[in-house]
């Protein structure tokens, strides 16, 4: 159609009147001018102009009336393509007949794949049902229904949810859809968290940021006596007890401002006013500005676990009849003692005692006499000692005090000689006259320069000299004379050659699970095949290189040759448990470059995985400098290796200090085990360890199982694993696979596991 000469801007009545004017306007000036039948004529072609410039503009109304309603079906094109819900018409089948781009994208798949696809086809089987139920409801026409709903996108699985209704011809669904699966995900969070403080048998409460307690747990009001209602808006300070200072309490809030988290142990006091200890942690949580909104404490009852923990710190540290310190506490007694004398400049002596006659005594008046015997003596002896001087009883009746702070060397000969009096005047029990006396062995440091347990050795021969010169008397121990210092140099050198000439082998201990039959690991122990006197235990040799240098070459030498026989095994055909344990020596691991020479080691054999070795320490040397060894032990574990605690129970505060050590084996000490059938004493020591042990999460084996009814005993008492000559001794290499394929364990250890 040509362009109309006539302005679109004007309406049909204007074009009309203007159109009117000039046809009157040229008539009556035609009437003036024209013949009649000219001027009808003219009029005639008038109108035809007018009806034909209205038809245009019907043409031009029609024209833009479409162009409106195509912008307006673009319009809602885009507002039904682009839009951030998803919209699905589905027919009464589930088939899905028209989506938009947005539909499509919620179920991951392209819009041409989709349609005349069963909708229901991405829907997860537990919301299935529902959304046929749904349908159901909408196609009964009962209005606007809505739903939420799981669907599979790819490997994902999403939530939706759907508002629909049907359509004006009641043939299809409407359906809009909405992604709601990280709404879902916080909803189940929510959950989850409420669940864990309302279940958590840790006492939780939250206060506000100037302390006010807003929120407590169950276990809260078990542990305190406090009610839900009593307690909050209440401060934290109604459960402080005197048990620890302001100073103490100050620290804590200074710690808890600088770095957001405080934990450690403290006391507080019940609503019954009974004093108890607790562990406690307490956390800063800040808004989204940056500050503290609240702080949140958790905290558990560990008295009965602290007074479990003392009285095992007795009963591995005191000795039971005299209530004198052990020999454990003892070491740790001189240990102490000799950094004194160093820093004052004297000197100590270490007084060895072993009573003449004691046997005699126990043979005519029995045990018990005996032992009324000894606690009589030790009453008399620590009598006889100084202030500052101390007594232990280590085994049978033999004892070593401590003299401390000798100004001059002679002034132990007083103390000695009423130590013989006391040792040799009568002595009356239930009404019998007894009669012994002491042979006393004596050395004197730093004269004599040995670490603590070679002094006790030292005062140990000298008191044999006393002995063998005619009892009831003491004998100095000469550090230049003595032929002790002659028979360790030559010790050492023998070692050295040892070391050298490959005379050195390592022997394997199987370590089982008893209940499961199963074999776990095995533990080297390192053998001398000495070319006289044939194959030696580690005790007849070790001793003498406890505290040189030459036990760091010796412990390389066992860790570069388990994991050499580690790489043996892999080759074999036989299953064979790859995981070894390896004895390190105190001297090596107070050395700041053990991890690194360990590390060097495990690159040197590079098909040997770190984890298939463990590093056994002895509890006392870890806890001669806790700090170092726990930075020690965490620089192994951080190339793979795992750690057990050696011989624990016999460590001076290990109960205290061991839940620093990163080692998640704790090894019950063989000494125990072997007498726990027959003492009430040791099985009160095992009992404790294994229920410490769970109590921090530690997995504990026992050492020494010598029959099959300890290890009866150690599975009642929920100790699984195990070793000892019970189940095998050790062995060279070679013989392992074969021992692994023909062992099992004894039917009576098929015991129930204990529950938690």
């Amino acid at each position: 159609m040509s362009k109309s000469p006539i302005s679109s801007e004007l309406s049909m009545v204007e074009l009309r009147q203007r159109a009117e004017a000039l046809y009157n306007k040229k008539i009556k000036h035609d009437k003036e001018t024209l013949p009649y039948s000219k001027l009808n004529t003219e009029r005639m072609l008038h109108e035809l102009q007018v009806h034909k410039i209205e038809l245009e503009m019907q043409n031009h109304e029609i024209q833009l009336a479409r162009i409106a309603e195509r912008k307006s079906s673009l319009r809602y094109t885009a507002l039904f393509e682009f839009a951030p819900i998803g919209y699905f018409v589905i027919d009464s089948h589930s088939i899905i007949t028209e989506l938009n781009l947005r539909g499509a994208n919620l179920l991951g798949i392209k819009r041409l794949n989709l349609v005349g696809k069963y909708f229901s086809n991405y829907i997860c089987v537990q919301s299935r049902d529902l959304f046929k139920n749904f349908l159901s409801t909408i196609f009964n026409g009962q209005g606007i229904q809505t739903c939420e709903i799981l669907v599979q996108v790819n490997t994902q699985i999403k939530w939706l949810s759907v508002e629909a209704s049907m359509d004006d011809h009641g043939s299809n669904c409407l359906a809009a859809m909405i992604d709601i699966t990280e709404r879902k995900r916080s909803e189940e969070k929510l959950i989850l968290a409420s669940s864990v403080f309302t279940h958590a048998r840790e006492g939780i409460f939250i206060t506000n940021a100037i302390g006010t307690i807003i929120e407590v747990n169950d276990a809260f009001t078990d542990i305190t006596g406090y009610g839900r209602g009593e307690a909050i808006g209440k401060n934290p300070h109604i459960f402080q007890s005197e048990g620890d200072s302001s100073e103490f309490y100050g620290e804590v809030w200074n710690v808890l401002l600088d770095k957001g988290f405080w934990s450690g142990e403290i006391w507080n006091r019940r609503k019954n006013l009974d004093v108890y200890r607790e562990m406690l942690s307490i956390s800063s949580v800040k808004n989204a500005r940056g500050q503290i909104s609240n702080y949140v404490a958790l905290f558990t009852d560990i008295t009965l676990i602290k007074e479990q923990q003392s009285q095992l710190e007795h009963i591995a540290h005191y000795d039971l009849l005299t209530n004198l310190p052990n020999r454990v506490l003892l070491s740790d007694r001189i240990s102490q003692v000799m950094l004194q004398c160093a820093r004052y400049k004297h000197s100590l002596a270490v007084v060895f005692l072993d009573l003449d006659g004691f046997k005699a005594v126990n043979d005519t008046h029995g045990h018990d006499m005996g032992d009324e015997l000894l606690i009589a003596l030790s009453l008399r002896m620590k009598e006889a000692l100084r202030e500052g001087d101390s007594l232990a009883r280590i085994g049978g009746d033999e004892f070593v005090a401590v003299l401390a702070d000798l100004e001059n060397v002679e002034d132990y000969e007083p103390v000695l000689e009423r130590l013989l009096l006391a040792a040799s005047e009568s002595m009356i029990v239930n009404d019998i006259i007894l009669n012994v006396s002491a042979s006393i062995g004596v050395t004197i440091y730093p004269q004599d320069s040995a670490a603590a347990e070679q002094l006790i050795r030292h005062a140990d021969q000298a008191m044999y000299v006393a002995k063998e010169s005619g009892k009831n008397r003491y004998h100095l121990f000469d550090v230049a004379k003595d032929d002790a210092v002659k028979i360790k140099r030559e010790s050492l050198e023998a070692i050295r050659f040892a070391l050298d000439n490959d005379q050195f082998v390592l022997h394997y201990q199987p370590k089982v699970n008893m209940r499961t039959g199963t074999v776990i690991g095995v533990e080297s122990l390192i053998r001398w095949q000495h070319p006289q006197r044939g194959l030696l235990n580690p005790i007849e040799f070790l001793p003498m290189v406890e505290n040189h240098a030459m036990m760091i070459q010796i412990g390389d030498w066992v860790i570069h040759t388990a994991l050499g026989q580690i790489n043996q095994w892999q080759k074999m055909d036989v299953k064979i448990p790859l995981a070894i344990s390896v004895n390190i020596a105190a001297v090596q691991l107070q050395k700041p470059e053990f991890a690194t020479r360990l590390a060097s080691l495990l690159a040197s054999h590079p098909t040997v995985k770190p984890h298939w070795l463990q590093l056994e320490i002895l509890e006392t040397s870890a806890l001669e400098d806790v700090h170092h060894a726990s930075i020690i032990m965490d620089q192994c574990l951080a190339l793979g290796v795992s750690f057990a605690l050696d011989d624990f129970g016999t460590g001076y505060s290990s109960l205290t200090y061991f839940r620093r050590l990163p080692a998640q084996v704790i090894k019950i000490d063989q000494s125990f085990v072997r007498d726990m059938l027959n003492d009430s004493e040791d099985l009160a020591i095992v009992k404790g360890v294994i229920g410490l042990a769970k109590s921090f999460n530690r997995e504990v084996i026992a050492e020494g199982v010598e029959t099959i009814e300890h290890g009866r005993a150690l599975l009642e008492l929920g100790c699984d694993l195990a070793q000892g000559y019970g189940i095998a001794r050790p062995m060279p290499a070679h013989e392992i696979p074969m021992w692994i394929i023909n062992w099992k364990s004894d039917d009576s250890w098929n015991i129930p596991p204990i529950m938690a």
